[in-house]
């Protein structure tokens, strides 16, 4: 899923979409609020990682502002501001949750998991489909009870599926929300890695839908 960091420490910045791509999360990032507007108005973002201390301009600010105009992403503040009336404010903004730094990574993942699995409508850490569960918090994928080895990309595509379903989720979509803009797949890239997720899931655990796209079958009456 791509995420955008608006964080204008670019130490902390390198550490952090480090972190995040080593937990399968694609990332923009942004130094400054001005950045930050033209991000999301031209990529697909799925969540704001967003620092509230800005060189133009203060994040809840920001916030309120994408809020008025019904941007609707969810937005994670990560800031050193610690007192509850900074927490308060940006909650009023419209932030979904609040992490003071210094924190640990283990738990901006935990927390920025948590808050993907709500926005799309999946409240318990575990998804399933059938008999396949992946666990969101220990990134563990099991069939009948018994884990499947995947490769990192593997469990990039199947998570972004699994978060999805029930919904079609297109080719283009996929290549903008899996794979790195630097490392865009060959056209057949993405119909192999499908390929080896049936081989492990099942074969009708993901079907294909002509000139639409791809969707997890969550039981056979959808087929």
């Amino acid at each position: 899923m791509k995420l955008l960091l608006v964080e204008d420490d670019k130490a902390l910045a390198r550490v952090i979409m480090r972190t995040l791509d080593e937990a399968g999360f694609i990332v923009e990032h942004a130094t400054k609020a001005e950045q930050a507007d033209f991000l999301l108005s031209t990529e697909d973002i799925k969540a704001v990682l967003l620092d509230l201390g800005l060189p133009d301009g203060d994040g809840v600010q920001l916030i309120d502002r994408w809020r008025r105009a019904d941007i609707s992403v969810p937005i994670l503040v990560l800031t050193a501001r610690s007192r509850w009336a900074d927490k308060a404010d940006s909650f009023t903004a419209g932030a979904d949750d609040y992490l003071t730094k210094p924190f640990s990574h283990a738990e901006l993942v935990f927390r920025l998991r948590a808050l993907l699995r709500r926005s799309y409508g999946h409240s318990h850490p575990k998804l399933q489909a059938g008999a396949v569960v992946y666990d969101t918090h220990s990134g563990v994928v099991t069939r009948d009870g018994l884990p499947v080895n995947l490769t990192a990309q593997e469990l990039r595509l199947l998570s972004y599926l699994l978060h999805a379903m029930p919904r079609v989720v297109s080719r283009v979509e996929l290549v903008e929300q899996v794979y790195d803009r630097d490392k865009e797949p060959d056209s057949n890239v993405i119909d192999v890695q499908i390929g080896r997720l049936r081989r492990k899931l099942g074969d009708q655990f993901i079907e294909t839908l002509r000139g639409q796209g791809y969707r997890i079958v969550q039981d056979e009456s959808q087929l």
